[in-house]
């Protein structure tokens, strides 16, 4: 029974990941149909060196695409931009007071 139960719960581990790659093919179709070429690359780009940004990149994108805020492909400079815009942070300032 044991042997079932194990053989069950990889079959579900294997579908859980099975829709999870459908899903990230779905939102990487969709990205391509709203970007231009060379958005796409840097967004793959971004995807390889910090799956994170990519993950919050690639949902704000979808959801502008979805929502009719793109008037046009979306270009290089302006996933730049969104980039700069998510990752920005103020720089920290060190003071020393001397005595």
């Amino acid at each position: 029974m044991t042997e079932a139960a194990g053989a069950d719960e990889q079959r579900k581990a294997l579908e859980k990941k099975y829709r999870a790659l459908q899903i990230e093919q779905q939102k990487r179709a969709m990205a391509r149909k709203v970007m231009t070429v060379g958005a796409y690359e840097r967004l793959m780009n971004v995807r390889v060196s910090n799956y994170e940004l990519y993950g919050q990149l690639i949902d704000l994108i979808i959801s502008l695409a979805q929502s009719n805020k793109l008037r046009s492909l979306l270009t290089e400079e302006q996933l730049k931009d969104i980039l700069g815009r998510i990752t920005y942070r103020p720089e920290s300032k060190i003071e020393f007071k001397r005595k």
